[in-house]
C-alpha cells in the first residue's frame, strides 16, 4: 500500500462564503481510514476532495504525488468514489449494461468488457442478474451493482460517502463482508460506526475540523462522548 493522500492547507467554502472545512493538513496513508461526525460536520466535503468532487477555495489536495487540481483524470482513474445512494451511480437499464458503460473509456474490446462485466456481477453477488432491470432491485442489490462498476474499472483506492446508509443489517453486514475482502485502499465516511472497529485509523471531524484521529475504538468514544455531550445524555 503505497498510495498516499495529502491534505495541505486546505480550506473549502460554500457559495455564501461559509466554511466548510478549515485549513485542513493532512496526510492519509493507511490500508482504511474511517471518517465519522455528525450530519454537517464536513465528511462528505472531505472525501469528495481526494477525486475533484469538490474544490478547495485554499490549500492543495494530491494523490500519489499528483495534484487533484491539475491532473484530475488521472486522479480519477486511481480513486474509485461510491455515493451514498446507488441509483445517482446507476445509469443503465440493466446490471450487465450499467457495468459495461462504466468501462467504455478504457477502449476494452468486447471479448475484455464481457469478461470484466461476469466478473464484477460474480464477486459482489450478482451472479445471473445480468438482465434485470436494475430499477427493481432491492437497496442493497443496488449498492453492490454500483460498488461492482466501480470495482470493474480496477481502481486503487475507493472512497465511500455513507454506502449503508439505506441498506437493512442483513445488507450493511454482507456489504462490510465484501469491502472487508477488497486489495485496494479504502477511505469511508460513515455514521455506521460498528463498520469501523477493524479499521487502521478513525478520524472524528466536527464543524469543519478534525477533532481526534486515532484507532476505531478511541475515535468512537471521543465521538460519542462528543455527541452525549451536545445533547445531554
Amino acid at each position: 500500500m503505497t498510495q498516499t493522500i495529502v491534505f495541505t492547507g486546505v480550506r473549502v467554502e460554500a457559495e455564501d462564503g461559509r466554511p466548510i472545512l478549515h485549513d485542513l493538513t493532512l496526510t492519509l496513508k493507511e490500508a482504511r481510514v474511517g471518517i465519522i461526525g455528525a450530519n454537517g460536520a464536513g465528511k462528505s466535503t472531505l472525501i469528495r476532495l481526494i477525486n475533484g468532487l469538490a474544490k478547495p477555495a485554499a490549500g492543495t489536495v494530491e494523490v500519489d504525488g499528483m495534484s487533484v487540481a491539475k491532473e484530475v483524470r488521472a486522479v480519477r482513474r486511481k480513486v474509485g468514489f461510491l455515493f451514498q445512494h446507488p441509483d445517482a451511480q446507476i445509469v443503465m437499464p440493466t446490471p450487465a449494461e450499467d457495468i459495461a458503460f462504466g468501462l467504455k473509456g478504457l477502449k476494452l474490446d468486447k471479448a475484455e468488457v464481457a469478461r470484466r462485466v461476469a466478473a464484477a456481477l460474480a464477486r459482489f453477488g450478482l451472479a445471473g442478474f445480468d438482465d434485470r432491470p436494475a430499477y427493481m432491485l432491492s437497496g442493497g442489490e443496488k449498492q453492490r451493482l454500483a460498488l461492482a462498476g466501480v470495482m470493474a474499472l480496477d481502481p486503487e483506492i475507493l472512497v465511500m460517502d455513507e454506502p449503508t446508509t439505506m441498506l437493512d443489517l442483513a445488507g450493511r453486514r454482507m456489504f462490510a463482508r465484501l469491502v472487508a475482502g477488497l486489495a485496494q485502499r479504502v477511505v469511508l465516511a460513515t455514521h455506521d460506526l460498528d463498520l469501523l472497529a477493524a479499521y487502521d485509523r478513525v478520524l472524528v471531524i466536527d464543524g469543519g475540523r478534525i477533532v481526534h484521529d486515532g484507532p476505531p475504538a478511541q475515535a468512537r468514544a471521543f465521538y460519542e462522548t462528543l455527541i452525549s455531550a451536545r445533547d445531554g445524555g
